[in-house]
């Protein structure tokens, strides 16, 4: 017989009894409770959307309900550094967007938490082209005449972002710095003020993500002028793209995925990222996200963990030459 180190495991190996980890037990009837959504953006904007319907369907095919948290401020990253200091049991999940996991590393001198090693990645959920828009009072129709308009006047016409750091703010900084424009950062606390305030013609510009915009884009209460994506969304199949409008390679596109802290139980994750990748197969889903202008993607943990990697090196790199710091 081999060595036993005590006498507590010598007792249970006579006995044939195997204690299990009470870790394991949770594991295994896991979700046994509530489990929260944090988002860190405010209700009504594109996170905020794509997250509500995420939550919905995986909390039906899990059958637990999944409350949603909205932890607005800071481009998100509020609510992802509370996601990244909880508990790792699965129990607390995040919507981590381009803003909170791939902008803010570059972006913000003292950011408090690690966008790779704060996570455990669970799957992608979708992709978003960003969608330049106007006030209609705005006297411009195409991307060139909003140029040739800024330039005209410059530091005149302000656009709005859903705050500092986030990928509007950065996508609407790339078109300036590209184009040579000099239109007016006014940072507002999320997508859906951000909108509010192009509809009120309080600012005249805004490069938002399309699931926030489409809508009003459609009932023409703003004017459509380009999508950030290199090609163009099926939503608005007559919208140029800001690459064929005069600026080759331009792309400003928003993704969103599930992810929990770090130290999650890979047995949690695995599972949580097989409802994940069913739930963006379903046609309903996949629908849902047509109908605001999001592109359905799902992938493997590892392949979304190094996908966050990989923008935080891209996006870090164009925050550079933009010269945008956060404090």
């Amino acid at each position: 017989m081999g060595y036993l180190p005590n006498s507590v495991a010598c007792l249970a190996f006579l006995a044939g009894t195997i204690f299990i980890p009470f870790s394991v037990h949770a594991q295994a009837d896991y979700p046994n409770k509530p489990i929260r959504l944090i988002i860190g953006f405010p209700p009504g904007g594109s996170t905020d959307i794509v997250g509500r319907i995420v939550a919905q369907k995986l909390g039906e095919r899990l059958g637990q309900t999944i409350v949603v948290e909205n932890k607005a401020g800071a481009g998100g990253t509020i609510g992802a550094e509370l996601a990244a200091k909880a508990a790792p049991d699965g129990y607390t999940l995040t919507i981590g967007t381009t803003s909170t996991h791939a902008v803010a590393a570059g972006a913000y001198a003292k950011l408090p938490y690690d966008p790779v090693k704060g996570f455990s990645p669970i799957s992608l959920v979708a992709t978003t082209p960003y969608l330049l828009v106007v006030n209609p009072k705005v006297p411009a129709n195409t991307l060139a005449e909003l140029v040739a308009l800024a330039k005209s006047q410059p530091g005149k016409l302000n656009y709005a972002s859903a705050g500092n750091g986030s990928t509007t703010h950065l996508a609407m900084e790339m078109l300036n710095d590209v184009a040579g424009m000099d239109v007016v950062h006014v940072p507002y606390k999320g997508n859906a003020q951000a909108d509010l305030a192009i509809l009120a013609n309080e600012v005249q510009v805004l490069f938002g993500s399309m699931p926030a915009l489409l809508q009003n884009a459609k009932a023409d209460k703003v004017r459509p002028l380009a999508v950030g994506t290199l090609k163009r969304s099926s939503a608005l199949p007559n919208v140029p793209t800001v690459a064929e409008s005069g600026y080759p390679g331009f792309e400003a596109a928003l993704w969103l995925g599930v992810l929990a802290p770090a130290g999650t139980p890979k047995p949690i994750i695995e599972r949580l990222n097989k409802e994940l990748v069913s739930i963006v197969a379903t046609p309903d889903f996949k629908m849902l996200m047509e109908k605001n202008g999001a592109e359905p993607v799902s992938n493997s943990p590892d392949q979304f963990s190094g996908m966050i990697r990989s923008e935080v090196d891209r996006y870090g790199k164009v925050v550079k030459k933009i010269g945008l710091k956060l404090d």
